[in-house]
C-alpha cells in the first residue's frame, strides 16, 4: 500500500473519531436553540464561558502534545517520552488545580461569571489536560479505531446527559415534586457544564491505566528538550485560540448585545463541517509529515498532501455555504437566531484557509524551528485584535468574522513566504489556486447573488465537480480502491 493510501486510510478513520463527535455535538445546538431551551442571551453566555476554557485547554498543554510527537519518532526510547510528557502534565495539572481553587472567588468574579459555573470550568480544565498525551499516544501508535471509539463515547455522553438536564428532567420534575433538591429550573446554563463535566470524567477513567502502568523513566534532560520544543508551540496555541475565540469575548467587551452574539454563535456553529475537514485531516497528517521528514522526497509528498488538500477543500467549501440555508431549520430551531446567517461564507472560507495554513506550516515543525509558528500565530492574534477593535463598533458581529478570515490569511501567506525561504516546497500553485478561485467565486456569487436559487447553486456544484473529475482522474483511481482493502 503506498504512502499515500496509507494516509487517506488513516484520516479517513480520525475523520470518524472527529466527525462522529462533532456531529453529536453539533447536536447540542438544535437542542440549545430549541423554543423553551436556552434564550439567545444564555447561549452567549455558554459560548463566552467555552471560549475561556479553550483558552486555558491550550495553557494546561503548554505545547506538550507536539514535542510528544517530535521526540517520540526521533527519540531512542519513546516509552521515556510517554512517560515524561504524562507526569508533566499530570504534576502541572494538579498544581494548576490547587491554585486556581484557592483563588476560585476572586477570578470568578473578575470574569464575570458564577462561582458554580467556574467551578465546573476548573473541572473540566482539569480532566481535559490528563487526557491530552493519552489520546496522543494513540495517535502515535497508530491505533485510530480505539482513538475514535473513545472520543465518539465522549461526545455521545455530554450529548445524552444534555438531553436528560435539559428535557427529560424537567418532565419528572412535573411529576415528582421530591426532585425539587436536584432539578433547579433557572440553572439550564448549570446543566450545560454539568454534561461537560460528567463526560471529561468518564474519559480520564478509561485513561487512568495509562498512568500507574505506564513504562520507561520520567528524563529530566529530555523533560527541559520538550519544554523548549514545546513553548513556541503554547504560544502559537494562544494565539489560535485568540484567532478562533477570542472575537465573541471582545463582542461582550465592546457591549454587543448578548443576545447578538448567541445568533452569531449559533450561525458561527454551520462553518463547523468545514472545520471537520480541517481537523480530520490534521489529525492524519500531523504524525504523517514527522514520519516522512527523512524521506529524501518529504518536500514533493508535503506539496501533494497540500494541493489534495486545497482541491477536496474547495468542493467542502462551496458544498457547506451551498447547502447552509437548507440545514439551518434542523440545525438552529429558533428562527430569531437567523440574522447571523451572513456570516457563513467568511467563516467557512476563513477554516478552510486556516486548513490551508496548517498544511504549510510543516516546514518549521519538521526542521525545529517552532518558534517561528508562534511568531506567525501571534501576527494572526494581533490581527484579529486589530480588525475586531476597529470593526465591531461600526459592523458588529460582521466583524468578528471578517476578522477570523483576515487573522487566517495573514497566517497563510506568511508562512508560505517565509517557509520558501527556509525549506522550499514544490506546491502546485497553479492547480491550487484554480480550485480557490472556483470555489471563492463561486460560493460568494451563489450566497450574496442568488442565495436559496437552487438551480443556480447546484448548477455550480455540477461544474465545480465535472472539472475535478476532469482534472483528477488519475489521482482518483489510485485512492478509490483503498477503501476495498
Amino acid at each position: 500500500m503506498s504512502k499515500y493510501q496509507a494516509l487517506f486510510k488513516q484520516t479517513f478513520i480520525y475523520g470518524l473519531a472527529t466527525v462522529l463527535p462533532r456531529m453529536f455535538s453539533f447536536l447540542l445546538v438544535p437542542l440549545y436553540t430549541s423554543n423553551g431551551m436556552l434564550t439567545n442571551a444564555e447561549y452567549g453566555s455558554v459560548t463566552i464561558l467555552f471560549s475561556y476554557i479553550i483558552f486555558f485547554n491550550v495553557v494546561l498543554s503548554y505545547g506538550m502534545e507536539t514535542a510528544f510527537f517530535r521526540f517520540f519518532h526521533q527519540h531512542n526510547e519513546p516509552n521515556d517520552v510517554a512517560k515524561t510528557s504524562l507526569y508533566s502534565l499530570l504534576f502541572s495539572s494538579f498544581g494548576f488545580l490547587f491554585i486556581v481553587v484557592l483563588a476560585k472567588s476572586w477570578l470568578a468574579k473578575s470574569i464575570g461569571i458564577s462561582e458554580d459555573l467556574f467551578t465546573y470550568a476548573i473541572w473540566i480544565l482539569f480532566l481535559d489536560a490528563l487526557v491530552v498525551i493519552p489520546f496522543a499516544q494513540l495517535r502515535a501508535e497508530k491505533r485510530p479505531v480505539f482513538y475514535a471509539i473513545i472520543k465518539i463515547t465522549n461526545v455521545g455522553l455530554m450529548l445524552l446527559l444534555n438531553v436528560f438536564f435539559l428535557m427529560v428532567l424537567p418532565k419528572l420534575f412535573d411529576k415528582n415534586p421530591l426532585l425539587q433538591s436536584i432539578y433547579f429550573p433557572d440553572a439550564k446554563v448549570n446543566y450545560v457544564f454539568v454534561s461537560n463535566l460528567l463526560a471529561s470524567a468518564f474519559t480520564f477513567l478509561v485513561f487512568i491505566p495509562k498512568y500507574w502502568l505506564a513504562k520507561g523513566n520520567f528524563d529530566w534532560s529530555l523533560w527541559k528538550k520538550m519544554i523548549r520544543y514545546g513553548f513556541p508551540i503554547l504560544l502559537a496555541g494562544i494565539a489560535f485560540a485568540i484567532n478562533e475565540h477570542l472575537d465573541k469575548i471582545l463582542l461582550e467587551k465592546l457591549h454587543v448585545p448578548m443576545a447578538q452574539i448567541g445568533s452569531y454563535s449559533a450561525c458561527y456553529k454551520i462553518g463547523v463541517f468545514m472545520v471537520l475537514y480541517r481537523t480530520a485531516f490534521t489529525l492524519g497528517i500531523e504524525p504523517f509529515f514527522f514520519s516522512q521528514a527523512k524521506e529524501k522526497d518529504a518536500p514533493q509528498t508535503y506539496a501533494n498532501v497540500t494541493k489534495y488538500f486545497v482541491i477536496f477543500g474547495s468542493i467542502i467549501t462551496y458544498v457547506v455555504i451551498l447547502f447552509s440555508d437548507i440545514l439551518k431549520p434542523f440545525l438552529i430551531r429558533n428562527e430569531s437566531y437567523w440574522d447571523a446567517m451572513t456570516v457563513v461564507p467568511i467563516i467557512v472560507i476563513a477554516n478552510f484557509f486556516l486548513g490551508i495554513y496548517t498544511n504549510l506550516s510543516v516546514w518549521y515543525k519538521v526542521v525545529d524551528k517552532t518558534w517561528i509558528g508562534a511568531v506567525i500565530s501571534l501576527i494572526g492574534a494581533l490581527c484579529t485584535l486589530l480588525i475586531n477593535w476597529w470593526t465591531i463598533p461600526v459592523l458588529g458581529y460582521v466583524g468578528s468574522a471578517l476578522a477570523t478570515i483576515g487573522a487566517y490569511g495573514s497566517m497563510l501567506l506568511l508562512s508560505y513566504v517565509w517557509g520558501q525561504k527556509k525549506y522550499p516546497i514544490p506546491y502546485d500553485w497553479k492547480t491550487m489556486g484554480m480550485y480557490l478561485m472556483l470555489a471563492f467565486s463561486g460560493s460568494l456569487v451563489y450566497f450574496y447573488g442568488y442565495r436559496e436559487n437552487y438551480w443556480i447553486g447546484f448548477g455550480i456544484l455540477l461544474v465545480l465537480l465535472l472539472f475535478t473529475f476532469y482534472q483528477q482522474k488519475a489521482f482518483l483511481q489510485k485512492i478509490i480502491p483503498t477503501w476495498k482493502k
